[in-house]
């Protein structure tokens, strides 16, 4: 699979990425986890993204990649959620990293992501003043920024994070448009999440209850030519969209991880079709901001 430097830090990620939410569910037996994770690696996935407060995922990379730790590039969250401290404190980061450090069986986090953390929190620099000397102990190797519009921004603009993840899909652009040159002039690597916009197409109707609600609605606005393979369409949009070095999508399925593979390595859309999402973005999309 096709791989690509990771903004200054050094490292080499695989175009598309695994999303290891959905392998925490607790729905999911363990066999069938075992052979997603497992299944990522021997197709050539080298990046694993996670959180501290996806259920059981965490447990389960420790539990099923230990042994193979060396074959990719761990990615973790924190910031909110860690019984007896405040969240978005220096004391909640670094309880957050060890307990992850724990559960994932390893002894680093090769990027670690402040969650969602808005652009208040980020100002007076005590929560990436506490990153940074994880950094300095050895248990995390890059400080990154996971979030949306003016946050994001603000994370890319401070100096202080060697990479970012965001919302990149064909209904949630606003990213690709305002933050991305922005992480790209400063040397930022770029984790593209939601690459295929929560496959909302599938619905018929507005789907009720579901988190892609809004993607729903503003594909019917944009009127987007999806083709006879809207997934396909949807992740060579993200996964080669510029600026984006992976695009991590989330499975519980093996089949569904083989075929996000296997689309990938067709390369981005032709021209045509990226010059028709562009116009249709610049007449229907500018009021749409990034989705948190």
């Amino acid at each position: 699979m096709k791989t690509n430097s990771f903004g200054d830090t050094g490292l080499s990620v695989s175009v598309l990425g695994l999303g290891a939410g959905q392998v925490g569910a607790g729905g999911l037996g363990e066999t069938e986890a075992a052979a997603v994770l497992n299944t990522a690696l021997d197709l050539g996935i080298t990046l694993i993204d996670t959180a501290d407060c996806y259920g059981l995922s965490e447990e389960r990379i420790g539990r099923h990649l230990r042994a193979r730790r060396d074959e990719f590039v761990l990615s973790s969250k924190c910031g909110h959620d860690v019984p007896g401290t405040q969240d978005w404190t220096p004391e909640n980061v670094r309880a957050s990293v060890e307990r992850s450090l724990q559960r994932l069986q390893t002894d680093r986090i090769d990027i670690l992501h402040l969650h969602s953390c808005t652009q208040d929190k980020l100002a007076d620099g005590s929560l990436v003043d506490a990153m940074d000397e994880l950094v300095s102990a050895g248990k995390v190797r890059f400080v990154a920024y996971s979030g949306e519009n003016e946050h994001l921004v603000a994370a890319i603009t401070s100096g202080r994070f060697a990479s970012v993840e965001t919302s990149v899909n064909i209904a949630d652009q606003w990213s690709l448009h305002h933050a991305l040159p922005l992480a790209q002039e400063h040397g930022l690597g770029v984790i593209a999440k939601r690459p295929i916009a929560n496959a909302v197409w599938k619905y018929d109707t507005r789907p009720d209850g579901v988190y892609g609600e809004v993607y729903w609605d503003r594909l019917q606005q944009l009127s987007l030519d999806l083709g006879d393979d809207p997934l396909a369409f949807a992740l060579r949009f993200s996964a080669f969209a510029p600026g984006v070095c992976a695009a991590i999508m989330g499975t519980a399925k093996v089949d569904n991880l083989r075929r996000a593979v296997a689309t990938v390595e067709h390369g981005p859309l032709p021209e045509d079709q990226l010059a028709d999402v562009e116009r249709r973005w610049s007449q229907n999309g500018q009021g749409f901001d990034g989705q948190v």
